[in-house]
């Protein structure tokens, strides 16, 4: 049970695991760091960002990879538009009323994806999907591989972006002090919808690097972002490298948790790490006190 090579296998699956909940993480910290609420929709729109990849898939041919691009940019623009529409808009100014929002609009998207989607598993089925890679004692799979590497592709672009371009260098100016960034000029409600836009992004880069190994219902982005929040409390709530650190650890604790406890049982070591965090270091590995 405690062989080595059993370990590393399981250590190498959770870390290809961990990419994925990283790019979740990342979306989930921006949303928190930038405009201070839990983005309880992250969820749903999620879900939404893997139908498109599945029927771009089934209607069009696109595979889930070669989608990246496309999709990507349409959750950025979705998000943005439904920040400019409806969460700016009618939020009032009140941190609070934005909470309420997100959940309704949770709610009202798992319907609707309920009414036109129905409640049947999708796939998409990929030539590559049953490859495998041996690394020392263990079999990836290619797919799960792909996706981490592209995982860390897009994370590492995004920090490239938010330390050096303009819109970066203003998205980390309202996150620390947003009136302070409003006296000298900035425009807070546009970086609070291009903030909501990359966060949405990030799922979208998500659902592509997901659909080639997992499966869409209208309630299947919900398992990932109850992970995703645990990490963002790991790491730290608006922290982009406790984001990232949190993700691995929970990767791998879920990998081995599954190894040695079962898949049913697996879960058990991120609810207690979620409640150790909590109890021992509430502001997380990578947040700063208030």
């Amino acid at each position: 049970m405690f062989d080595p090579a059993f370990l590393f296998a399981g250590v190498l699956n959770g870390l290809l695991a961990g990419g994925i909940y990283v790019l979740v993480a990342v979306g989930l910290t921006l949303i928190y760091g930038v405009l201070h609420i839990i983005n309880f929709a992250h969820g749903s729109l999620l879900m939404l960002a893997m139908y498109a990849v599945f029927y771009l898939w089934r209607l069009i041919g696109i595979d889930p990879y070669a989608a990246l691009p496309v999709v990507i940019a349409g959750a950025f623009g979705f998000g943005f538009v439904l920040y400019r529409l409806l969460i700016g808009r009618y939020n009032h100014g009140r941190d609070e009323n934005i909470l309420l929002i997100t959940l309704g609009l949770s709610i009202v998207i798992d319907n609707v994806a309920l009414l036109f989607f129905g409640g049947d598993t999708q796939t998409i089925d990929v030539p590559y999907a049953g490859t495998f890679v041996e690394i020392g004692a263990a079999f990836l799979p290619l797919p799960k591989i792909i996706s981490f590497g592209a995982s860390l592709v897009i994370c590492a672009a995004l920090g490239l972006y938010m330390a050096r371009s303009d819109m970066g260098k203003a998205i980390r100016a309202v996150a620390k002090e947003r009136q302070g960034a409003r006296l000298v000029g900035i425009d807070v409600e546009n970086v609070f919808a291009v903030s909501y836009g990359i966060g949405i992004a990030c799922l979208g880069a998500a659902a592509c690097l997901l659909m080639p190994t997992y499966y869409v219902t209208p309630s299947s982005g919900h398992a990932f972002v109850l992970v995703a929040f645990t990490i963002v409390v790991l790491g730290g709530m608006g922290s982009f490298a406790g984001a990232a650190v949190g993700g691995f650890i929970i990767g791998i604790t879920e990998s081995l948790g599954g190894l040695f406890l079962g898949e049913q049982l697996g879960q058990i070591g991120i609810s207690l790490i979620f409640i150790l965090i909590l109890l021992l270091k509430p502001t997380g590995l990578f947040g700063s006190k208030a």
